[in-house]
């Protein structure tokens, strides 16, 4: 059983039959990066791309996920942003110059849990790179902890991302270790209360493309989550996660939380062409990727209970 504030927020966050389909744009420095590889970027155009994303790809969003900056605050400035939206905000800081590896969790300077709330946001997210057997996996344990304690004093969801590294920053994880720590991350950190967790795929699509081997896994990750689960496009090409998507929904996925699989090519591209391309091929993956969702996915409420309230419960609320 869940509050009836993370509970309200759950459902302005999910379609009204309960599955995300969220588009992710909270991306920083790899985003600026990327732009910057085809055009200079400066803080306007940076906030513009993002502007033009969710624009042309919120249609089929149940919410958006965005950073404060760039994101949020010119989007509520403009209309970007409609008040019927629901909006999940980040509250780390991802360094991608360190390997995954040596990336502890910091957080995003002069933010918090209640910032989020106070913005009228649906929920916050916490992205962290992790290996139960790596020497600050326990560190990143209590900061999880920590997180869920904040919110659980602000009534608003917490999106956990445990993304799965090596240990070795010479050598990748095969496809055996993708599986266990994806995984173990799925049981360790829903054991900790967290409310949703947002998941990367559990088999290396470039390692294998065995669907077998991939529903397996899935099956494992479903069994090991006490909460529900949304995929994650870790940037993966749209017809590669497209199947992600509906083998995960199939096996007990609520949704998606997605990003780069949707608007990846944009970024290559300038004025006209990129709008055209959003409007179109853009808009038309979230569409798909929410017909898949209604279709088989799985509702968040079937895992989570909803509150019980009895009358006189305000007052002690």
């Amino acid at each position: 059983m869940t509050t009836p504030g993370k509970y309200r927020h759950l459902n302005q966050s999910s379609t009204p039959a309960g599955h995300f389909c969220v588009l992710a744009i909270d991306h920083r420095d790899n985003l600026w990066q990327s732009l910057a590889q085809h055009a200079p970027v400066t803080d306007d155009s940076f906030t513009a791309f993002k502007q033009q994303v969710m624009t042309h790809l919120t249609a089929s969003a149940s919410a958006v996920l965005t950073d404060p900056e760039y994101g949020l605050g010119p989007a509520i400035s403009t209309g970007t942003l409609g008040g019927q939206m629901g909006l999940l905000l980040p509250l780390e800081v991802t360094d991608y110059d360190l390997h995954p590896s040596r990336r502890a969790i910091r957080m995003i300077p002069d933010w918090s849990v209640e910032k989020i709330k106070r913005v009228g946001a649906t929920g916050a997210k916490l992205l962290f790179s992790y290996h139960p057997d790596a020497p600050d996996a326990a560190t990143k344990r209590d900061q999880v902890s920590q997180a869920v304690d904040e919110c659980a004093r602000w009534d608003i969801p917490l999106f956990c991302e445990p993304i799965a590294h090596s240990l070795d920053p010479e050598r990748g994880l095969s496809n055996p270790e993708v599986r266990q720590v994806v995984v173990e991350s799925a049981r360790t950190f829903s054991d900790l209360g967290i409310d949703i967790l947002k998941t990367e795929f559990p088999i290396d699509a470039k390692q294998s493309s065995d669907e077998g081997e991939w529903r397996a896994a899935l099956a494992d990750l479903d069994a090991a989550s006490k909460v529900p689960w949304a995929l994650l496009s870790a940037g993966t090409t749209y017809d590669i996660f497209k199947r992600q998507v509906e083998l995960a929904c199939a096996a007990g996925a609520s949704g998606v939380i997605v990003g780069r699989a949707v608007w990846a090519e944009a970024v290559a591209l300038q004025g006209e062409a990129r709008d055209q391309f959003l409007a179109t091929t853009g808009a038309a993956r979230m569409r798909e990727l929410a017909e898949i969702c209604a279709r088989s996915g799985r509702s968040w409420r079937e895992r989570t209970a909803a509150p019980q309230l009895e009358w006189g419960w305000h007052a002690a609320y």
